[in-house]
């Protein structure tokens, strides 16, 4: 079984040059975890997690979150706002390196990648790493287990 069987071919995607405002709107519009930024021919060169974005509002969220148990309410700091200097910074200086699969690649591959690298999502690619789709683990664990149903 190959990715390209599963991945969703609608991605939603932003430029190098977005802001984190714009991005910030486009995850809250499309209610996703994941955007792939590519360039002016579509070639994936990063990509952008919500918690990339987070993470430069709350910096800390990470250690935080390793003593959970111990912080009741989280007030003030969910209310915590960030300055338009850094919502007008490009996501070019947040964003992680591409990590991507190509469409012939295997499920176990992709799931395996989303595993190691701890994404939400995959971009897939194609040979000229243009962006083709995107897959979740859901996509493809439903794709294996759809296996499972020939009676």
């Amino acid at each position: 079984m190959k990715l390209s069987a599963c991945m969703k071919q609608n991605v939603i995607f932003v430029s190098p040059e977005t802001t984190l405002r714009e991005t910030a709107n486009t995850f809250i519009k499309h209610h996703i975890g994941t955007l792939p930024v590519v360039d002016a021919d579509k070639k994936l060169v990063g990509i952008l997690l919500i918690r990339d974005l987070v993470s430069q509002v709350f910096p800390d969220f990470v250690n935080i979150m390793q003593d959970i148990d111990f912080i009741l309410d989280f007030g003030a700091a969910e209310a915590r706002q960030p300055d338009d200097a850094l919502l007008n910074t490009p996501i070019s200086e947040i964003m992680q390196p591409p990590i991507s699969c190509r469409g012939d690649s295997s499920l176990l591959r992709a799931a395996t990648l989303i595993k190691k690298h701890n994404l939400l999502d995959l971009p897939v690619v194609d040979d000229d790493e243009r962006l083709i789709g995107i897959a979740s683990l859901v996509d493809i664990g439903t794709k294996f287990l759809h296996g499972w149903n020939k009676a």
